[in-house]
């Protein structure tokens, strides 16, 4: 669905919609709540139900200050609930960045490997090579202190420039790859680079020519900019999804799959009527 705005010019895409299912202890934003399988499978329905496209299992946090989990405990976490969502057809995401666990996940069905260190070694690609999973390979540099968003923005382009090549002489098709250019505390503690990443969204998909995801759901930089809690924070990221949609990213990884995709869908019935 591709929606037009005629007043502005812009254009409202439908992107995928990837509903987050965090099967954590200590995840900032649901930690805790959905360990269990059976809650894992209840949220992964209701985002489904809701709209989502794709279901991704995060089995570790990833932020400030998480406890580290083993690759034994990530996969006995994934256990039933990816079996129980692949044989049911659903397209499903693991996020970590433990090659074990990208081996259990690919071996298992797992549609797309979200590596939050962007698939760092070349002695694996041989073996990525040979999955059949799509590859969202991501941008963190975590940073203290104000950073120049230009120096951010420069080391993004350079790091994607290098390990998109590296992944492709490896043995992987750029078809399979997808990008994320990383925001909140994975660009920095300050809110300045994740709005000069999503001010360029348009020009980073054009520069590289693959598929862009973004997940500014909760995030910190949100947060810091309105001054709201976590709570709070549901009509911000809401706004930060609808601008990266604006700029036609091809996946929005969000917790409240409902109020994004019924934003789009008023949005599009809105340049509808606009046009007729």
């Amino acid at each position: 669905m591709v929606a037009h705005l005629a007043s502005s010019g812009e254009s409202w895409h439908r992107p995928q919609l990837v509903g987050i299912v965090n099967v954590t202890e200590d995840s900032f934003s649901d930690g805790g709540r959905f360990l269990a399988p059976a809650d894992a499978l209840a949220q992964a329905r209701r985002l489904l139900a809701a709209g989502a496209d794709v279901v991704e299992l995060g089995p570790a946090a990833s932020h400030p200050g998480a406890e580290p989990v083993t690759a034994d405990e990530e996969m006995r976490r994934l256990d039933a609930v990816l079996d129980h969502l692949v044989a049911a057809g659903v397209p499903v995401s693991v996020d970590s960045f433990q090659p074990r666990t990208h081996r259990f996940a690919a071996a298992r069905g797992a549609a797309f490997l979200n590596d939050v260190k962007g698939f760092p070694d070349p002695g694996r690609y041989a073996e990525l090579a040979d999955a059949g999973c799509r590859l969202i390979v991501m941008h963190s540099v975590r940073r203290t202190g104000r950073t120049d968003p230009r120096t951010v923005l420069t080391g993004l382009e350079r790091f994607f420039d290098e390990r998109l090549a590296a992944l492709q002489a490896g043995g992987i098709d750029r078809e399979r790859l997808i990008i994320d250019p990383g925001l909140g505390y994975f660009l920095g503690t300050t809110p300045e680079p994740s709005l000069a990443v999503l001010a360029r969204l348009h020009a980073i998909r054009t520069r590289f020519g693959v598929p862009v995801m973004v997940s500014p759901s909760r995030k910190s930089f949100l947060r810091a900019v309105t001054g709201r809690t976590l709570a709070e924070i549901g009509p911000a990221s809401l706004a930060a999804e609808l601008y990266a949609a604006r700029h036609r990213v091809d996946f929005i990884r969000t917790h409240d799959v409902a109020a994004l995709r019924d934003a789009l869908t008023v949005l599009a019935a809105l340049d509808r009527h606009t046009g007729s």
